[in-house]
């Protein structure tokens, strides 16, 4: 049975080969501040969506005061197709006055930090920091990270935190942001919650749920 540390690096091998050797987050952004509204904007939704929301978005409102100072309403019409867009207006609102009122406009350096803006738990955090600033402290788990995760045998958990905790150990913490994007990645093209297409699959060999 091959040891779990040749395991991740055959994984990460294979997916760069397939994907990209410097992954990055599929959200368009110009800045820290873009990518944290973004990511609040992307749950429960697709970065195709969200990018096409943002597009007229990032024209419109130019930064956290723009934001804080939007009519709720109004912001909610701006992202209305992004889904749950009540609770995501409300949250970019409070998240600008914040930002604007106690960090100087600008978006944290810091998990613990980042982790008290509404709206922002560790994965979109995790997504922020390490786009952004370059600073790996965690890997962002999302439903892809998640169902590939368990799929290949690299955790038992559900609750993404637990999972995150699990990844950290085995991944080198280098490769913690790519690790994420590369499942992410082939989450989207081949490794589909419904029916994964084993045919394309060039982590076939490695995963323990094959037979699925």
């Amino acid at each position: 049975m091959q040891d779990m540390g040749s395991r991740i690096t055959g994984i990460i091998t294979l997916l760069k080969e397939e994907y990209s050797d410097n992954p990055k987050t599929a959200l368009h952004h110009s800045s820290p501040f873009e990518l944290l509204v973004a990511t609040i904007l992307s749950a429960q939704s697709t970065d195709v969506m969200i990018n096409r929301i943002t597009k007229d978005l990032f024209k419109k409102y130019r930064g956290p005061e723009d934001f804080a100072n939007a009519p709720i309403e109004e912001l909610e019409r701006d992202i209305k197709s992004s889904g749950f867009y009540r609770n995501k207006a409300r949250n970019i609102k409070k998240t600008s006055r914040i930002l604007v009122e106690k960090f100087n406009s600008n978006v944290p350096r810091t998990m613990e930090e980042l982790i008290t803006l509404p709206g922002v738990a560790r994965k979109t955090a995790n997504i922020v920091l390490a786009n952004s600033y370059g600073i790996l402290v965690g890997i962002a788990v999302d439903t892809h990270v998640r169902r590939l995760s368990q799929r290949l045998g690299l955790t038992e958990n559900n609750d993404p935190n637990k999972i995150e905790r699990d990844l950290m150990e085995i991944v080198p913490q280098e490769e913690w942001s790519n690790f994420s994007h590369l499942l992410i990645f082939h989450g989207r093209e081949v490794c589909n919650a419904r029916k994964p297409r084993h045919d394309r699959c060039v982590l076939y060999h490695l995963c323990p749920s094959r037979e699925i």
